[in-house]
């Protein structure tokens, strides 16, 4: 099979996903093509927005519809590293340890509220979520592939929150910002929850398991050889090393910045049906790339500017290549 063939597999597959999200999820397709992209592009995502806004919803719909393994841990901040790895037991029969693996072991791992557990627990899956490998009493076991971390957060109730250290924001290949729906949205939700059921939660029989971890992989795979020219990826460099002296920024993106938005412009070509990167694959996905790898200068945030503001200003001004 040439790789017009893989491709195009590979491009219908991923929008296989897509539609079949939108029969559960009314609205908010930003978020599923941004949540999407992630994924093509083998990267961690951090979802934040207000409770109720289907952050949980997404995540299962994702391990549902490729058949994968999901779990759910609720962080809080009782919760133990060796909750989320796994730990070593004494087996009394064998007069032994075994290890007994965490729930970190699926394909697909919602961190809900992750900004609620204390450092200690965060940085356990940070090696996990950087090296897709765990250390349990000295031991390292991989983990299962693709393995994709979801993780949510409630921007508003910050009482009792820890918040997530630079080090691991920089692992998380986006940052999704989820809003309330439309109006029309919000009543045609109305009517589908509240249609002949008692319970809340949106009806998941609609949701079909369209492909498999394998197909995952594959997207990953095919998204990772997309073509990118030097200008563009000149370009790429040029939003990213901006952020770093740009007026209102106080601390730019890092190195990784630039690989990030590399990748997901490539998923976002993927996405698109586009063989190659163009600098518009590039200014499309960049705020979700970025906005959680720059910190504001303190004058700019009293003034009410944030994240996306500046970048889409930066965007604005960096020159992208005509050919």
């Amino acid at each position: 099979m040439n790789d017009s063939a893989q491709f195009l597999i590979a491009h219908e597959n991923l929008n296989k996903l897509r539609n079949n999200f939108s029969n559960v999820v009314i609205g908010q397709q930003a978020t599923i093509d941004e949540l999407l992209i992630s994924v093509a592009a083998g990267g961690h995502v951090l979802i934040e927005g207000v409770p109720g806004l289907a952050k949980t919803l997404l995540a299962r719909c994702l391990a549902y519809s490729a058949q994968a393994d999901d779990v759910r841990i609720q962080f809080t901040p009782d919760l133990m590293p060796s909750d989320i790895i796994g730990h070593a037991m004494f087996e009394s029969e064998s007069q032994s340890f075994t290890v007994r693996e965490g729930p970190v072991f699926a394909n697909v791992v919602v961190a809900d509220e992750i900004n609620r557990a204390p450092a200690k627990t965060q940085s356990a899956l940070l090696e996990a979520m950087q090296e897709q490998q765990v250390t349990i009493e000295g031991e390292t076991r991989a983990l299962p592939q693709p393995f994709i971390v979801i993780a949510t957060q409630n921007p508003i109730e910050q009482e009792g929150t820890y918040p997530l250290p630079q080090a691991q924001l920089d692992r998380f290949l986006c940052k999704v910002l989820i809003d309330y729906p439309s109006a029309d949205e919000e009543l045609k939700m109305l009517q589908q929850v509240t249609h002949e059921s008692i319970a809340n939660q949106l009806d998941l029989s609609h949701l079909q398991p369209v492909l498999n971890v394998n197909d995952l992989v594959h997207i990953q795979q095919t998204a990772s050889f997309i073509s990118v020219d030097a200008a563009v990826q000149k370009y790429i460099v040029s939003i990213v090393t901006a952020t770093r002296s740009w007026n209102g920024i106080d601390m730019g993106a890092g190195p990784r910045g630039s690989i990030a938005l590399l990748r997901a412009a490539r998923a976002h070509a993927l996405l698109h049906g586009n063989e190659f990167v163009t600098p518009d694959d590039v200014k499309i996905i960049a705020t979700a790339v970025l906005r959680h790898r720059i910190q504001l200068t303190p004058d700019l945030e009293i003034e009410g500017y944030s994240p996306d503001d500046v970048i889409a200003n930066l965007l604005s001004t960096v020159d992208a290549p005509r050919t």
